[in-house]
Formats: C-alpha cells, structure tokens, sequence
C-alpha cells in the first residue's frame, strides 16, 4: 500500500450499498484514506430512499453519480470490496479483495435502506480500524 490506502467500492448498479460505503469511508476518514466506487452495471441515477437514508445520518450523497467499473480503478486501489458482484470485478495479483454480502436496497423503501445503512457503517468502521490503525 501507499501512504495513503485506497479503496474501491463496487456493486452491480453503484446506487446503494457501495454509495453508501463510498460516501461513509469519506466521512468518517477523511483525506486518510482515498475512496472510490464503480458498478458492474451502473444505474441512471442514485436509488431516492439511499439518498434520503444517508441524510438521516448527515451525509448528502444526491449529487454521486453511479460510475462504471473499470480495470483501471481495481488497479489502482488497493482493496477491493464487492457488494454482490465479485465475480465481475478483474484480479489483480497483490490486491486485497474482500466480499461484504449485504442486502440489495434496489426497489426498497427507506424502512428496508436503513438496517443496510447501518450495517455498512459498522463494517466501514471496522476497515478504517484495519487500514489505519
């Protein structure tokens, strides 16, 4: 790893769950750690009830746009984490690839995003403690 560790957050559609990591991995780092997030099959826009759950937490995601992932973002990230994709994302020898199996928060309600919301938070906890500490 480089001085500063990156990490590169992928989900089929990049509109929830690696939205969320993304944009929690930001917040709570800071600059210590370099962030990023792509899909598989990127949607249009971000999923309505992720954007409002992340403003229950004081983190305003509406203005991310879903990316699309490519060979070059792997490579250039240190860690790759995969929310239910994994089999898409390229390898490349010496990255660490790590598999969070999470829920899809496609076509579900703010009641449904909310324990998805948390859990991805503490799992982002824990990788900031790993990567920092």
């Amino acid at each position: 790893m480089t001085d500063r560790p990156s990490v590169l957050f992928v989900c089929v559609h990049n509109a929830g769950r690696s939205q969320m990591a993304a944009a929690f991995l930001t917040h709570l780092a800071g600059d210590r750690i370099e962030v990023r997030s792509a899909g598989s099959a990127p949607a249009d826009s971000i999923n309505p009830a992720v954007v409002e759950a992340m403003n229950e937490v004081g983190i305003d995601i509406s203005a991310e746009t879903p990316k699309v992932l490519t060979a070059d973002a792997v490579q250039s990230s240190d860690v790759c984490i995969t929310m239910g994709c994994g089999d898409v994302c390229p390898v490349f020898p010496g990255k660490r690839y790590l598999d969070w199996t999470l829920d899809d928060p496609a076509g579900r309600g703010l009641q449904a995003v909310r324990p998805i919301r948390d859990e991805i938070r503490e799992r982002v906890e824990g990788l900031i403690k790993d990567l920092l500490e």
